[in-house]
């Protein structure tokens, strides 16, 4: 089956940020789209809200994620009591009936296909959020690689040099500015009196 992802951000409820995916198992889109595209596309077709692109700076849409991928940024709230709740619901609704009528499979094989697949979009991710620019800037750059690598994307592996992606609209992570704008974690290193706390993990389903 394919892996329930789900990401909802708000961002002091000015920006939103949503993406819900029937994220699949396969290397080839083909094998994927076949059993579980028709289940999913009369759901996305009446949310046009809800039919956005992942940025390619970033992201390849075509690894790891299917063709009926809810994505959207927005800022009418009323998007979310409207179109993407419901929508969200579908989705979740229909991964449920899923688990229910398909049989275990207990094959270890088939398990460490699953697991290796986990690992491989793990490392992918990790190496390509764009929030990784913020954590740095925020918290500086080692604390964001290990939030990143051993919280967010627990099973992804490290490569020798982790080169931060550059914050979608901002300066590069850890840019100083001049008097710091207010920003008390401008240069890169939180002042004494605001340390950062331990962050809750933002993963809804089983994906972020």
């Amino acid at each position: 089956l394919p892996v329930l992802g789900i990401d909802l951000l708000a961002f002091n409820r000015k920006k939103y940020l949503a993406i819900v995916d029937f994220q699949p198992l396969h290397d080839d889109e083909a094998d994927h789209a076949q059993p579980y595209e028709d289940l999913l596309q009369p759901i996305k077709d009446k949310y046009d809200s809800l039919k956005g692109r992942m940025s390619s700076k970033f992201y390849d849409e075509t690894q790891f994620f299917s063709k009926q991928m809810l994505f959207a940024r927005f800022e009418d709230e009323g998007v979310v009591d409207n179109d993407l709740l419901p929508a969200f619901q579908k989705y979740v609704s229909t991964h449920v009936d899923l688990l229910k009528s398909t049989e275990a499979d207990d094959a270890l094989e088939s398990q460490k296909a699953v697991l290796d697949r986990q690992k491989a979009y793990d490392t992918y991710s990790a190496e390509r959020d764009p929030a990784a620019g913020l954590f740095a800037a925020m918290f500086g750059k080692d604390w964001a690689e290990n939030f990143i690598f051993d919280f967010l994307f627990s099973l992804s592996e490290r490569k020798d040099e982790f080169v931060i992606p550059p914050m979608p609209g901002g300066p590069p992570p850890g840019a100083a500015r001049k008097g710091g704008g207010g920003n008390p974690f401008a240069n890169g290193k939180p002042s004494q009196q605001q340390q950062p706390a331990a962050p809750a993990k933002k993963v809804v389903g089983s994906r972020r």
